[in-house]
């Protein structure tokens, strides 16, 4: 058996040290690693033209978009336009019944019902619907209407006759100075309509000068006040808390002194149930009338918003003072467009002007045929 060799120093393998430790981190904050840079956004300019469009070389920042054929720009917009768009909530209401009767492409005993509910909804009143409904029934049967657009004629044509025989707005009168009240509740926008018709009559080449009578709501006077600086009108004013007739009386004086053509009387917003304020309006009319070589003007004040609280409103401010019109404001957020015919039914008060907007030229003229096709 052979022996095995003995192994010398000289023949073991060395041995490998392990490698020395990494030195430790320095003290202090990790160093700030650079973010990728952001993809570029595209501009809005490119956004609107996405591929169709490329951007040119010629494109500037200060280059506008041009609007699509028959688009209208809002400060361009035609007059009965927005009437229109002011209207469309109580057009809404009042075109479901139509868009029902096409589903069924017939009008059966169910349209003329719901015709009849639709209106009293938009708060033309139950009496005046009723007669509404039963006129439009005549017409069409007569007419041998069949189609839905000749439905909406029909009520289109009787809603303006109805509202043609409540009366006409007056006209100016040739007396001058006239002096024009402008009464109604609290919150129902009196003021703002002071200025828009002041603005509509300094506008035609009038002159026009404003009684701050509203001399019991805080900064009423003062409100009135920035109202006729944008109009460019001059404004008679006494102290919070005073006699609002005096204020009536030093208009009128001033009036006639620099030949003004019409006084605008803002008045307060009297509560209809308040009879000491009633009072006081009167009184404001009588010195008026004193005053003046023809009889002065009342217009009402109503926020459609009401619905048929302004009915109560039209006749409770009707006997304190002969009111001349109606002034319906805010159409453009309500859908109870048919006030002004339960309004004029029930007391023959015609309408002078509605307010679609918040803007100066907003309060509009009004015109029964432009009414009735903006509801139907």
């Amino acid at each position: 058996m052979a022996k095995q060799k003995k192994l010398g120093s000289s023949d073991r393998k060395p041995r490998r040290r392990p490698p020395p430790p990494p030195p430790p981190p320095p003290a202090g904050p990790p160093p700030a690693v650079p973010e990728p840079e952001p993809a570029r956004k595209p501009e809005p300019k490119e956004i609107e033209r996405g591929l169709e469009q490329p951007a040119t070389p010629e494109a500037t920042p200060e280059d506008t978009v041009i609007p699509l054929e028959g688009e209208l720009a809002l400060e361009e917009e035609v007059p009965e336009e927005k009437v229109r768009r002011g209207m469309s909530r109580s057009r809404r209401a009042l075109l479901r019944p139509f868009g029902k009767a096409a589903t069924r492409k017939a009008i059966g005993p169910e349209f003329w019902s719901e015709a009849e509910e639709a209106l009293i909804a938009a708060d033309a009143g139950v009496a005046c619907s009723t007669e509404l409904v039963e006129r439009a029934r005549r017409r069409i049967l007569t007419e041998r209407v069949t189609d839905i657009e000749g439905l909406k004629e029909a009520f289109r044509v009787e809603v303006a006759e109805m509202l043609r025989s409540f009366g006409a707005p007056p006209e100016l009168p040739a007396e001058r100075p006239h002096v024009l009240f402008v009464v109604g509740v609290n919150g129902v926008g009196k003021t703002t309509t002071c200025a828009k018709i002041g603005y509509r009559m300094k506008s035609d080449g009038l002159k026009v000068i404003y009684a701050a009578a509203d001399t019991f709501r805080a900064a009423g006077i003062e409100q009135m006040e920035m109202w006729a600086q944008r109009v460019g009108a001059p404004v008679v004013r006494h102290k919070t808390g005073g006699d609002p007739a005096a204020v009536v009386f030093d208009a009128m004086e001033s009036a006639t002194a620099k030949e003004t053509d019409v006084v605008i009387v803002d008045t307060a917003g009297r509560l209809h149930t308040k009879k000491n304020l009633m009072d006081e309006l009167s009184k404001m009319w009588r010195v008026a009338q004193r005053q003046l070589p023809g009889e002065p003007e009342a217009l009402l004040v109503i926020d459609a918003t009401t619905g048929q609280n302004g009915v109560a409103q039209a006749r409770i401010f009707g006997e304190a003072l002969p009111l001349s019109s109606i002034a319906l404001t805010k159409m453009d957020g309500s859908a109870k467009g048919g006030v002004v015919l339960a309004i004029g039914r029930e007391l023959g008060i015609p309408v002078s002007y509605v307010g679609v907007g918040e803007g100066m030229t907003d309060l509009r003229p009004f015109d029964p045929d432009e009414y009735a096709s903006a509801l139907f």
